[in-house]
């Protein structure tokens, strides 16, 4: 039975940053989501905020636009974060190593569709979309195919 996807209003960046929060508590290795939305519309924001209550030792968590890649040691077990705006063709994917990763680590991929075919089947799937009324309210919608992810997000808006 497919689900609907779910989709929460934030009004503001600290609930962009404590719904993060949240989902990160959910986040087992092997799990990928893949952020979906226009230039300025919280993807970074929100996988920061993934990555810092993950943190064995808190760090800087930089956007990694410029190294492709940045990787951390995290309580959960590897963690990947990829910015893949600046690359042109999926072959280039390849050498990032993120094939691997998708299996042993938690990924989070801004810019997903620059995967190609070599996105994760089982990934959640995270579209944010600002509202065009109000600068700081965003709409984020989770979508998925593979079953682990409705139990995982069961209550996600309410933690």
């Amino acid at each position: 039975m497919t689900q609907p996807p779910l989709t929460i209003a934030v009004s503001s960046a600290d609930a962009s940053a404590k719904l993060a929060e949240n989902l990160a508590a959910r986040l087992q290795p092997g799990d990928s989501i893949l952020f979906f939305g226009p230039i300025g519309a919280g993807k970074t924001h929100i996988c920061r905020h993934l990555i810092r209550p993950l943190l064995n030792i808190p760090e800087d968590v930089p956007s990694p636009t410029f190294t492709l890649v940045q990787t951390y040691d995290t309580q959960s077990g590897e963690l990947w974060h990829a910015d893949l705006y600046r690359l042109s063709d999926p072959d280039e994917v390849q050498e990032l190593g993120l094939s691997d990763a998708f299996q042993s680590a938690i990924c989070l991929i801004e810019w997903p569709d620059r995967l190609g075919d070599d996105a994760p089947a089982d990934a959640l799937h995270v579209t944010i979309e600002p509202d065009p009324d109000h600068e700081d309210k965003r709409h984020i919608t989770f979508d998925w195919t593979d079953p682990k992810w409705p139990d995982r997000l069961e209550g996600l808006q309410h933690d």
